[in-house]
C-alpha cells in the first residue's frame, strides 16, 4: 500500500548497486489522473520535486537524487494522466492509422516505450510504480510491466514488493497474511514477485520469514525486512545489513557479485548520530500542517546539520499565527528562520514579520523563492519608505489594485538561446519558470564567498518575480542585489551586507542538496545559526 516507504527502498537499493560499482537511474510511475503533481495542492501530495530540465514531478525524485546523486530528468516521471494525454494527441494526429484506441495495447505500449527510454545507458534502471495492489488505476501498469518482463530475454528483470507486516498487540503476533493476500492478488494478473520488502515495527521472527517464502513463492533469503528507522540515511546501512541488494543480484544471477564500498554512507550515518551540538531552526510556511510540503528542505537543514556536526531542530511555525500571536514572543527563541516558498497570498503577512523580526533581532534568514519577494517587500515597506509595497500575485488573485507592485507577473523570460512568454491567465500546470538557469553573483558578496564562485546554476518554480526598478531604491537601504540572470534582468539573490546572515534567492537551492555534498548555502545557514546560539 501507499505511503510505505518504496520511494526510500528504491533510493537505497540505487545506493547499494551504485556502492558495488554499477550505474542507476531511476524513475516514478504514477496512477493517478493528473498529467504531474504541478497543480496538484501540497497538502494533497506533498511538495512537488523540480528537474534541473524542468519538470515538476514527485517527491520521491527528491529521495532517488539526494541517495544516487544521479539528477532526474523528465523522463524519470510519468503519470496516467501524461500517459492517456499521449495517446489521445497520437490519436488526433492520425497516428494510429484509424484503429479503435484501447487500454490493451494502446495504453500499454504507451508505458512500455516510457520503460525503455534511455535503458541502454545504465547497468540498472529501478522503476517505481506508485499506489497500491488492486487499485482499478493501476492496472494498466501492472499490465504493462507484466507483457514488458515478458517480451525481454530471461533474466533482464526482477520484480520487487513492499509490504506491510502488521503487528497485533493483543495477540503479540506480526500477520502475515495481508502479505500473502497482495502477492495472490499480484499473481492473479501474472506477476511474481522475486525479492519481498516487509515493512515491520518488529523483528520478523524465523519462522514467520519461512512462512513468507512459502506462502509467496519466493527464496527465504529474498524476504528482506525493513525496519523502523531514527534516520532516513541509515536505510542503505540497513538494508545492506538486511540483504537486499544480494537478494537482488542473486535474483539477476550475478555471481560472484563486486564487493560494496559503503564508507560513504558509514560517514554520513557518523554525523547524524555523533553531533557537537544542536541549532533550533523556525521554517514559517503556509503548509505547515503537512511536513512532506517542504520534504526537500528539511532534508537539505539536516545536510547542513551533517556539515557543521550540529542536529538541528526544526520547528514549523504557521505564518498564520502571527496574525494572532505577538512575532517576536513566538520567534525569540530560534537560532535561524527560513521562510520557504508557496503560492497565494495567505499567510504573507506573517511571512513579512518574520523577515522584519530576522532583520531588526540580526537572526540568521534564509528566504526561498516566496520567502525572498517577502524580504524584498518587507525592506520596500519598512526601510525603503514604499508603504504599499506588495505584489501583482496578490492583487491578481483578489481581483483589485491594492499594492505597488515590488514583485510582478513574468510575462517574458529567456530560456536557453530562446525567449518564454506567459500571459496571466494561461493554464496553471507548467507554465511557471521551470528547471535550471545560470546566475550571475557580484564579486565580494557573501553568496559568492558562500558558493566559491560567481556564476551558478540552480532550479526555478514560480510565476512572479521582483521588479529591478526598485533595485537603486533599496540598495541604497542596504539590500544588495547580489545576484542576476545573465541579461541583468530578473534578481535571483538579495542579501544584507550589515546582517550576520541573511540571503534571500529566487531559486530552490534545496532541490540539489545531498547528504555527502551538502548544498553550500544551507550549510553556511546552519553555521550561522551554530555562531547565533554560542551568542545566547
Amino acid at each position: 500500500m501507499s505511503s510505505l516507504g518504496k520511494g526510500l527502498a528504491s533510493a537505497a537499493l540505487g545506493a547499494l548497486l551504485q556502492a558495488r560499482g554499477y550505474s542507476v537511474r531511476l524513475r516514478k510511475l504514477d496512477p493517478y489522473l493528473n498529467v504531474d503533481p504541478g497543480t496538484m495542492s501540497p497538502f494533497e501530495h506533498g511538495e512537488v520535486f523540480v528537474t534541473d530540465d524542468g519538470a515538476e514531478t514527485d517527491l520521491d525524485l527528491g529521495h532517488y537524487e539526494r541517495f544516487t546523486g544521479v539528477h532526474a530528468r523528465k523522463t524519470d516521471s510519468i503519470s496516467s494522466g501524461r500517459i492517456y494525454s499521449n495517446v489521445l494527441e497520437k490519436e488526433r494526429r492520425g497516428s494510429y492509422l484509424g484503429k479503435t484506441i484501447q487500454v490493451i495495447p494502446h495504453v500499454t505500449n504507451e508505458i512500455k516505450d516510457f520503460l525503455r527510454i534511455g535503458e541502454d545507458e545504465v547497468d540498472f534502471m529501478l522503476c517505481e510504480i506508485g499506489g497500491t495492489v488492486g487499485d482499478i488505476e493501476g492496472l494498466p501498469f501492472f499490465e504493462a510491466i507484466r507483457q514488458f518482463i515478458h517480451e525481454r530475454p530471461r533474466g533482464q528483470c526482477i520484480l520487487m514488493h513492499l509490504t506491510l507486516l502488521p503487528y497485533l498487540a493483543a495477540s503479540g503476533e506480526l500477520k502475515t497474511k495481508p502479505t500473502q493476500h497482495s502477492v495472490k492478488e499480484l499473481q492473479s494478473i501474472g506477476l511474481a514477485p522475486d525479492v519481498l520488502v516487509c515493512r515491520s515495527e518488529h523483528p520478523i521472527p524465523e519462522r514467520e520469514r519461512e512462512k513468507i517464502a512459502l506462502f509467496c513463492n519466493v527464496r527465504k533469503e529474498a524476504v528482506v525486512a525493513a525496519y523502523d528507522l531514527k534516520s532516513i540515511y541509515e536505510a542503505p546501512l540497513a538494508y545492506h545489513r538486511e540483504g537486499l541488494d544480494q537478494a537482488v543480484l542473486d535474483a539477476f544471477g550475478i555471481s560472484p557479485a563486486p564487493r560494496p564500498n559503503l564508507d560513504k554512507w558509514d560517514d554520513v550515518v557518523d554525523r547524524i548520530r555523533h553531533t557537537d551540538g544542536e541549532v533550533n531552526i523556525a521554517i514559517v510556511g503556509k503548509y505547515v500542517q503537512l511536513e512532506d510540503a517542504y520534504k526537500s528542505i528539511k532534508e537539505a537543514l539536516t545536510h547542513g546539520g551533517m556539515a557543521n556536526r550540529v542536529k538541528v531542530n526544526v520547528e514549523w511555525v504557521d505564518a498564520e499565527d502571527f496574525d494572532r500571536e505577538d512575532v517576536g514572543e513566538r520567534l525569540s527563541g530560534f537560532n535561524a528562520i527560513l521562510v520557504p516558498g508557496g503560492f497565494g497570498e495567505r499567510g504573507t503577512e506573517g511571512k513579512i514579520k518574520a523577515a522584519q523580526f530576522a532583520r531588526e533581532r540580526g537572526v540568521p534568514y534564509l528566504g526561498i523563492c516566496l520567502g525572498m519577494q517577502m524580504a524584498v517587500i518587507e525592506a520596500a515597506r519598512n526601510v525603503a519608505g514604499v508603504t504599499k509595497a506588495g505584489s501583482e500575485e496578490f492583487d491578481h488573485e483578489k481581483g483589485e489594485k491594492r499594492f505597488e507592485p515590488v514583485v510582478y507577473h513574468l510575462k517574458e523570460w529567456v530560456q536557453g538561446n530562446h525567449t518564454v512568454s506567459r500571459k496571466a491567465d494561461d493554464d496553471k500546470g507548467g507554465t511557471m519558470r521551470l528547471g535550471a538557469y545560470t546566475a550571475n553573483l557580484k564579486d565580494g558578496s557573501k553568496v559568492a564567498e558562500v558558493y566559491g564562485s560567481t556564476t551558478i546554476e540552480e532550479r526555478h518554480r514560480h510565476r512572479y518575480e521582483v521588479d529591478i526598478k526598485y533595485m537603486d531604491k533599496l540598495e541604497k537601504c542596504g539590500l544588495v542585489f547580489s545576484g542576476m540572470s545573465p541579461d541583468g534582468i530578473l534578481p535571483e539573490i538579495v542579501e544584507r551586507p550589515d546582517h550576520p546572515w541573511f540571503i534571500g534567492v529566487q531559486y530552490h537551492p534545496e532541490l540539489k542538496s545531498k547528504p555527502f555534498a551538502p548544498h553550500p548555502l544551507f550549510r553556511d545557514f546552519v553555521r550561522a545559526a551554530v555562531d547565533a546560539s554560542r551568542l545566547v
